[in-house]
């Protein structure tokens, strides 16, 4: 009995250390290449902790709804709720946004740029994100100050946000001053701060840096209604970006994606279920339908 309870210590060690080296390996190898090499890794990349960090922000820039909503269950699945990180961008409807607050509760890390989400999607799903620490929103126009307002009654330890628009977004808009405010009240532990391109005045910012008394760090870029002046007196130890740099865009998330025939190779396999093993009938994500 020694013998055996020894062989499987081992053997949960040994998927332990895959799982380690696999994780550093690229989703596409994770996906399309190690499950075909043999069963027991095939186990090991099906199995939760490989799926801890799960990053497809820049294969979702380009591809169309379906794909992403499909990728996005097929790997939070994977994940069984022990996902840390998600990055994806444009994320298609409030439906997708309620699926991963219901499976990812162990988020710290929630990256969701462009996402066509809304401010009562946010008020309804933020209780149940409350361990992010950052949070990405930038260019995702259908929300404003109600979703910033539940992420920060929700997310206590919040420590760094980033909502960043594209000039593009805010052209011929209204002002973003009751955004800020709403990162004012309801921010308080924020040590890093990006709110580029919005539309707000030195004073909704005087009303974060009076209230978010830990913040280190905050890039203003192109928010040209901003006094940096005031601001760097008032707050010495501060670091500020902008507002008067208009480099922002350069080499961003939002830029044009080269085309990557490898992407596309790999993506064929999520879109045909095409990850079976050496003709064995089970294919690894079989189990939860992911794609169907």
């Amino acid at each position: 009995m020694e013998e055996c309870s020894e062989d499987r210590c081992w053997e949960d060690q040994a998927r332990d250390a895959l799982g380690i080296i696999f994780c550093k390996r690229s989703l596409q190898e994770i996906l399309s290449v190690v499950p075909g090499v043999c069963k027991p890794w095939s186990r090991v990349v099906s199995g939760a902790d490989c799926w801890q960090d799960i990053d497809i922000q820049e294969w979702s820039q380009q591809k169309e709804p379906d794909k992403i909503i499909r990728m996005v269950h097929m790997l939070l699945s994977r994940s069984a709720g022990s996902c840390h990180r998600l990055s994806v961008s444009r994320l298609p409807n409030d439906s997708l946004f309620a699926f991963i607050a219901d499976h990812a509760q162990s988020l710290k890390t929630l990256e969701i740029p462009r996402s066509e989400i809304s401010d009562s999607i946010v008020e309804t799903a933020a209780q149940r994100l409350t361990k992010v620490t950052f949070l990405d929103v930038s260019s995702c126009t259908k929300i404003g100050a109600r979703a910033l307002e539940a992420f920060g009654k929700n997310c206590k330890s919040l420590i760094r946000l980033r909502r960043v628009m594209h000039p593009m977004d805010v052209a011929g808009k209204g002002c973003h001053n009751d955004e800020a405010r709403a990162i004012a009240y309801n921010m308080p532990k924020l040590c890093h701060l990006e709110i580029g391109y919005m539309l707000i005045e030195t004073t909704a910012v005087l009303e974060i840096t009076s209230r978010c008394e830990d913040l280190k760090f905050l890039d203003l870029r192109g928010c040209w209604d901003v006094g940096d002046k005031i601001l760097q007196e008032k707050y010495p130890g501060l670091k500020i970006l902008g507002p008067h740099v208009d480099d922002f865009y350069e080499n961003n998330f939002w830029d044009e994606c080269s085309d990557d025939d490898s992407i596309d190779s790999w993506e064929e396999f999520v879109d045909n279920e095409y990850f079976a093993l050496g003709g064995d009938d089970e294919a690894i994500w079989d189990d939860d339908h992911a794609l169907e």
